[in-house]
């Protein structure tokens, strides 16, 4: 584990970078400060870069939309990896007809809208069609309501025996310097633990999310993993994710990991990244594009 003072120093050392989103580009605030230097940089420099993200709140184009209303123009749609996507394929490979109830927004049944199955949010799943749900994903936190919808979940759960998809493993996710929320898979756990029953994950840091992201990069060029860097913000999935499947990684100090608990996180769960560096913002030292 090496500590870095300029994040430059170390993707220049590899061709291909995925980076989190949350905690690494943008956080509660906005972007990071200076951000978009480093894709500036990764543009002049001919290196690929993707965002790999556990967010299946919105569709690529809808997440690409994120940035460029704060001006970062240079992430496009096909430079998104979002764990909605492995949702998407699962659906078309097991799923042929029915219901796919989802917990969400409207935004997030994109995934599964696109697969050609009738999705329905989990508060329109009544007596009259719950015979017809043959799948049911865990999308977003928002768009539901959390008493009624959670118990109706639960109890559709009981009487369907049905593949449960849970498109973003994220616990929980800063909503400020000192707080967090509960994301989704928070409660997909929750309600994995009530009802018994073992739950399909999709997202980081399970190894399906960087051989997906891989296997399309691998689609028009060779490439091996020592070429990939993956950057994050997050111990338990970023990093884990990233060591798991064989890539350098680097755990950045401007989102989930703050500088001052680091060195005791990386202790006391073992997981320990290839660099550490306060953030992915570039300094150009007199670099000129």
């Amino acid at each position: 584990m090496k500590r870095i003072e300029n994040f430059k120093s170390i993707i220049d050392k590899y061709d291909i970078i995925f980076f989190d989103a949350f905690g690494v580009i943008k956080t509660y605030q906005g972007l990071v400060p200076g951000i978009e230097r480093t894709f500036e940089y990764l543009l002049s420099q001919g290196k690929e870069y993707y965002i790999v993200t556990n967010d299946a709140s919105r569709s690529p184009a809808q997440l690409a939309q994120s940035y460029h209303k704060h001006g970062l123009n240079l992430i496009t749609p096909d430079r998104i990896i979002s764990s909605g996507m492995l949702t998407k394929e699962y659906l078309d490979l097991k799923v042929d007809d029915g219901i796919v109830a989802f917990l969400g927004t409207p935004e997030s049944s994109h995934y599964i809208d696109s697969s050609g199955l009738h999705t329905l949010p989990v508060s329109a799943i009544n007596a009259d069609n719950i015979d017809k749900v043959n799948a049911l994903a865990f999308l977003d936190d928002e768009g539901f309501n959390w008493c009624d919808d959670l118990n109706k979940t639960v109890n559709i759960l009981r009487k369907r025996t049905i593949p449960v998809i849970v498109a973003n493993t994220d616990k929980a996710y800063p909503v400020s310097l000192s707080d967090v929320g509960i994301a989704i898979g928070g409660i997909a756990a929750m309600i994995e633990s009530i009802i018994g029953k073992q739950f399909i994950r999709f997202g980081k840091p399970d190894s399906q999310m960087f051989m997906f992201a891989y296997d399309l990069i691998r689609e028009y060029r060779t490439i091996n993993k020592s070429q990939i860097l993956m950057v994050g913000d997050t111990l338990q999935t970023d990093i884990l994710g990233g060591n798991k499947f064989g890539l350098d990684t680097v755990l950045v100090l401007s989102g989930n990991t703050l500088p001052k608990d680091a060195d005791n996180r990386i202790t006391a769960t073992g997981i320990v990244p290839t660099y550490i560096c306060n953030s992915a913002v570039v300094d150009m030292g007199g670099f000129s594009f």
